[in-house]
């Protein structure tokens, strides 16, 4: 057999045998200063007559989303419902939340969740121009983007997926538009914090004065520090409660930083137009809990603000 039947022989029983997974996967140690992980979405919806909604609540991150099948409808805040036949998408750092529907009987993508000032360095972009959008990436990683999508597509193995976006993203790497600043560190600290650190302890942390710290934070990430951490305490609140759902809303609340369920309840308002229990009967019906991929992910999701980076 020559080498090309071979491959796509390895090509096909990869994409016969799979079986339906979320997961997140670790970068190479030499790119954690740039991702913060790898996800792959594998969802299977066979059976399905129309599409599925899964209502994105803002995370601490800019994604890189390549759909390696179908594509996804797309609700940006109240505006319509739309399919940007984009077949990679680079999503700015949501401030609200983000409705999108799978397309398609048999969605897979293959995702790149950037640290948050990564984008910055990488192209020397002001952030806040991509704060909220939803970008067509070869406007801003030119044309080259899809040679990634076509060997992400060509892959055999999931470990193949990785060591691609490993390359890809230490060629990019490579050329670095801006220099590392001690506020990139700091900004991965906020997430591990868990949200719970103060403005001026960090400021001093990235020894810079106050108005330094949120300008030059504002420009790198796309938001302000405060608007930050509020987004890390409200996604550890939505991991904490899909990991335990029997646990009592003031508790997580407690847990998460706010003063009480109240500021919770505004949070979430704010943030998704829902209450907490509204929002929740949402994501009891995500493509994730329909198909049984959650218990680990979101048990993962709930304990990874309070580990060490």
């Amino acid at each position: 057999m020559n080498l090309r039947l071979e491959n796509a022989f390895e090509h096909l029983l990869f994409y016969t045998t799979l079986t339906m997974i979320l997961q997140d996967f670790k970068p190479h140690p030499s790119l954690n200063e740039f991702v913060q992980c790898y996800r792959i979405v594998h969802f299977d919806f066979m059976q399905a007559k129309e599409p599925i909604l899964k209502a994105y609540a803002p995370r601490p991150e800019v994604c890189l989303h390549f759909f390696l099948r179908e594509r996804e409808l797309v609700q940006l805040g109240g505006g319509p419902t739309t399919d940007y036949h984009f077949p990679v998408v680079l999503a700015g750092q949501q401030t609200s939340v983000i409705n999108r529907y799978l397309l398609g009987k048999d969605f897979m993508t293959f995702n790149i969740a950037f640290q948050p000032t990564a984008l910055f360095r990488l192209f020397g972009i002001p952030s806040f121009e991509l704060t909220g959008r939803y970008l067509d990436a070869e406007a801003i990683f030119s044309s080259h983007i899809r040679f990634i999508l076509e060997e992400l597509q060509n892959a055999t193995s999931y470990n193949q997926m990785t060591q691609i976006a490993d390359r890809f993203i230490t060629s990019l790497a490579g050329n670095t538009r801006k220099e590392m600043h001690r506020l990139d560190t700091v900004s991965r600290w906020m997430i591990c914090s868990g949200g719970k650190v103060s403005l001026d302890y960090l400021s001093g942390e990235a020894c810079l004065s106050s108005k330094q710290f949120i300008r030059k934070f504002f420009e790198r990430t796309g938001v302000n520090p405060k608007t930050y951490l509020r987004i890390i305490r409200f996604t550890r609140a939505i991991h904490t409660k899909n990991a335990y759902p029997n646990k009592d809303w003031l508790q997580i609340a407690l847990e998460c930083g706010y003063f009480d369920y109240q500021h919770l309840v505004k949070e979430y308002k704010e943030f998704t137009h829902h209450t907490p229990t509204d929002f929740h009967l949402l994501e009891s019906n995500s493509p994730e809990q329909r198909l049984g991929l959650t218990d680990e992910i979101y048990k993962s999701r709930a304990r990874s603000a309070l580990l060490p980076e």
